[in-house]
């Protein structure tokens, strides 16, 4: 990302931050589009353990920090806005969290976690760069837990076009968008990893609630992603990557 667009995103982040009170922007989501973001939490709680340290990047306003402090483990939340930061330490009162303002290309290598996690966050920093920090960063065996969007569907390409065009995304953030050409670089780094796929028809959801409630909607589009086992057309995506011991 340029330095201009870091400075872009960084002010949009710290404005959004300081209209946050007490709800978290997830909790407001339609039914089909938590399923990616509840697997990526339970990917989560089942590898964390109290006596572990973990890093956050990209936590803005602490959507899911408060996932990774029930683990009861030591929790780094960083995020390059220091106004959701502020937001996110008065919303998560807790003696295990640590928060920290930094770029996550710019992630000390020197100190080690047994998990980092990301939620969203993966095209806001030069992929070839955040990968190679993530990796030395990890304790041999560690893991890297990331929910993000996929950019191989043109439907959803074009509507992210779209909020860049109405000032709502930064260029950079289209051009670093995972795609799964990006799976391939991490499959060659890291010992193991696994990528689940959500969403093939979101997009479709807005039309499918003109007839049909929520849940009938959200077990509708989990039904056609089984059916034709969704990958390249697919909205999200989770992704467990370890480092090898």
């Amino acid at each position: 990302m340029t330095v201009n667009d870091k400075a872009i995103e960084r002010k949009r982040y710290d404005a959004f931050a300081s209209q946050i009170d007490k709800n978290f922007e997830f909790d407001s989501l339609a039914e089909y589009l938590k399923e990616p973001y509840l697997f990526y939490m339970s990917c989560i709680e089942l590898r964390a353990q109290a006596d572990y340290k973990i890093l956050e990047l990209g936590s803005g306003t602490g959507n899911f920090t408060g996932v990774l402090l029930r683990t009861t483990a030591a929790v780094v939340a960083s995020d390059i806005s220091a106004r959701s930061l502020e937001v996110l330490a008065s919303l998560h009162n807790s003696e295990n969290l640590t928060c920290l303002v930094m770029d996550m290309e710019e992630l000390n290598k020197d100190e080690e976690f047994d998990i980092i996690v990301s939620a969203g966050s993966l095209s806001y920093g030069d992929n070839a760069i955040v990968l190679n920090n993530i990796y030395q960063a990890l304790k041999p065996g560690g893991f890297f837990i990331c929910v993000d969007s996929l950019n191989n569907n043109w439907i959803y390409r074009l509507n992210r076009f779209f909020h860049y065009l109405t000032g709502r995304r930064s260029l950079s953030t289209l051009r670093r968008m995972p795609s799964t050409r990006l799976f391939e670089i991490y499959n060659k780094k890291f010992e193991e990893v696994t990528v689940t796929y959500f969403g093939s028809l979101v997009w479709l959801a807005p039309v499918l609630k003109l007839f049909l409630r929520e849940t009938p909607v959200s077990n509708t589009l989990k039904w056609f992603d089984t059916l034709i086992n969704v990958k390249y057309s697919a909205f999200k995506f989770v992704m467990v990557a370890r480092k090898n011991a």
